[in-house]
C-alpha cells in the first residue's frame, strides 16, 4: 500500500511540474509574439523560428544565460561577467537579442532564398545545414516539437510583395493590359 501511495504521489508532483513548466512556456510566448511578429516582418523570417528557437535556447527565459545576459538564442561572444566565465554573449535587453538573432540569420548564405518564405521546416533544414547549433538533429526535432506543440506555425504570415504595377504615390491603380 505504501508504494501505491508512494508511486501516486510521484506521479502527482510530475503532473504538477509538466503543467508548470507549460504554463511557464505559454507566458515566455505570450510575451515575446509580438517582438517576434515584428522582426517576422522586418526580416522575412518565420516568427515560429524567432520564438521556437528563442524558447529552447532560454528555457522559455528561465535559463541562466537568458537571465543574466539576456542571450535568448544560445549566441557566443562576448560578456561582461566578473563572477562566472562564460563564452555566451551578453545584451543589453531581450530586444537586443531578438534582434541580433535575425541578423546573423540575414547574414547566412541560406537567407537571400529562404527569405519571406515562411515554411519553418526549410529553414531548420538550412539552420542545421550552417551549423547554427552544435545538437543539429536532435536541435531539428526539438525545435520542430516546440512549435508543433504551441501551434507557432500559426503565426507565420506571408508577407505580400510591393505591388510595382502603381507608380509611386497616390494615384489609382492601373489597369491590366490582358
Amino acid at each position: 500500500m505504501n508504494k501505491v501511495k508512494l508511486t501516486l504521489c510521484c506521479l502527482l508532483l510530475l503532473s504538477i511540474n509538466i503543467c508548470s513548466a507549460q504554463e511557464v512556456t505559454l507566458r515566455y510566448i505570450r510575451k515575446h509574439t509580438d517582438m517576434a511578429m515584428d522582426l517576422s516582418k522586418q526580416w522575412g523570417i518565420p516568427t515560429s523560428i524567432i520564438l521556437g528557437v528563442s524558447t529552447l535556447e532560454s528555457g522559455s527565459g528561465t535559463s541562466l544565460n537568458c537571465r543574466q545576459l539576456n542571450n535568448y538564442f544560445g549566441v557566443k561572444g562576448r560578456n561582461h561577467l566578473k563572477k562566472r566565465h562564460t563564452k555566451y554573449k551578453q545584451y543589453a535587453s531581450a530586444e537586443a537579442s531578438f534582434a541580433d538573432f535575425c541578423g546573423i540569420l540575414s547574414r547566412k548564405r541560406f537567407y537571400p532564398k529562404l527569405k519571406n518564405n515562411m515554411d519553418y521546416h526549410l529553414w531548420l533544414k538550412d539552420m542545421n545545414k550552417s551549423k547554427y547549433s552544435s545538437a543539429q538533429e536532435i536541435w531539428v526535432h526539438r525545435i520542430k516539437m516546440i512549435i508543433s506543440e504551441y501551434e507557432l506555425y500559426k503565426l507565420d504570415v506571408k508577407q505580400p510583395e510591393p505591388d510595382n504595377s502603381q507608380p509611386a504615390g497616390n494615384g489609382p491603380p492601373l489597369p491590366n493590359k490582358s
